[in-house]
């Protein structure tokens, strides 16, 4: 229960952070042509993710509490992204370099995810009838 409220606390956090991220590149007419607030927190986000794995791994004893506040909380709040990217370092790191697995997650995560993005959309408007 106690990271649970922890995870909670830095998602609300990273929730905060990328609508922040997102109204300042709307108010300069960023947003328009192409998803620039999104392509921001994703790198920003991976690069944070990366720098969060050293210092929790090597610096803080792998603390469950710091990393279930940064990573999950924050990062996972700001954007979900860096987890994925951390998911394909590590599948990377186990098959040394990038394995089938590693290919296949890639592959699969982006493939899969926006199929069922286009799949939730065209059967919530047949159900709504729209």
């Amino acid at each position: 229960m106690k990271l649970l409220v922890i995870a909670s606390v830095g998602g609300a956090i990273g929730a905060g952070l990328r609508f922040l991220v997102n109204q300042a590149f709307a108010a300069r007419g960023l947003a328009v042509s192409f998803p620039w607030h999104t392509f921001a927190v994703n790198v920003i986000g991976s690069f944070l993710m990366g720098v969060v794995y050293v210092v929790i791994n090597e610096r803080l004893g792998g603390s469950p509490e710091w990393r279930t506040f940064l990573a999950t909380g924050i990062l996972g709040g700001l954007t979900t992204f860096s987890a994925f990217s951390l998911d394909v370092m590590n599948l990377m790191a186990d098959g040394n370099g990038l394995s089938l697995r590693a290919g296949a997650y890639i592959a699969g995560s982006v493939v899969i995810s926006i199929a069922a993005l286009f799949a939730g959309v065209s059967i919530t408007r047949m159900g709504l009838g729209t």
